[in-house]
């Protein structure tokens, strides 16, 4: 049984959970229509059901700070990405829902947020930036506003923190350790990488899951560290600056024979 906290619009609620006690947004079709503040409701079978992390501010607070038509956008994204990829966190509905916000807002006063991570955030979350194209149509259809690619970005991030637990801000510092990591090598080698590539895709992926075997203290299965250095010396020497950087802004040390294998990575994108 649900008590009515209030209702957002035709298609949302934000009710209080009898038996959990948990304040919970509820979304569906037509489920808001008819309802009424401090009314006691069943639980609609149809409805999508959002529980509300705790927060300093009340669930009534962060509702009413957001219109409802965001809400149900962001719970449409959502929606649409389970569809595609498997269950999502739902804390992610508010911050989600006040990003678009805030997007349509700088639309509709032709302000852009530049994002210099996109082609990045593209290529790391390939299966969460697809779904949050589909984004770009809700929230056309029901804010009448059309977002940049840019936004795309950010909300893509939002799925991915939804999807891994990982918030978006640990997400965004993974999408620029590899920008700086792909400048880095670009630099080094003095060669220019197509960001629409595949090999530029392949290399992006490898030094993501680089990070994220160097946080959780794992090692490549593969050691080819003597062989890059002999092979491919002024590649290796650039791998081994990207190491090292990688190191400074991780605050960990870097597994040896990722060298070698990135170098390896580096060397066949060059010669593509």
């Amino acid at each position: 049984m649900y008590r009515v906290i209030k209702v957002l619009n035709n298609n949302g609620l934000l009710v209080l959970d009898g038996e959990s006690g948990r304040e919970v947004i509820l979304l569906g079709n037509g489920i808001g229509f008819g309802h009424k503040t401090g009314e006691r409701m069943e639980s609609p079978g149809e409805a999508k059901r959002y529980e509300l992390v705790s927060r300093q501010a009340s669930a009534l607070q962060q509702v009413n700070s957001i219109d409802p038509v965001f809400i149900e956008a962001a719970g449409r994204i959502i929606e649409a990405a389970e569809s595609a990829m498997g269950p999502l966190s739902h804390d992610i509905l508010i911050p989600m829902a006040d990003h678009i916000a805030l997007a349509v807002s700088r639309a509709r006063e032709n302000r852009e947020l530049p994002n210099p991570f996109k082609y990045d955030i593209k290529a790391l979350f390939a299966g969460e930036y697809q779904a949050a194209t589909e984004g770009i149509g809700i929230i056309k259809e029901l804010a009448g506003v059309s977002i940049s690619e840019d936004e795309v970005g950010y909300i893509t991030l939002h799925i991915h923190a939804g999807l891994s637990r990982e918030n978006v801000a640990a997400a965004m510092e993974v999408a620029r350790l590899v920008q700086d990591s792909i400048r880095l090598i670009e630099k080094e080698m003095d060669f220019g990488l197509a960001s629409d590539t595949l090999g530029y895709n392949r290399l992006v992926s490898h030094i993501r899951y680089m990070i994220a075997r160097t946080r959780k203290g794992e090692r490549a299965n593969l050691d080819m560290e003597d062989y890059a250095k002999k092979s491919f010396p002024r590649t290796y020497e650039a791998a081994d600056h990207v190491c090292q950087n990688m190191e400074q802004r991780l605050g960990v040390k870097v597994a040896p024979e990722e060298r070698g294998f990135l170098a390896i990575h580096i060397q066949r994108v060059m010669q593509a």
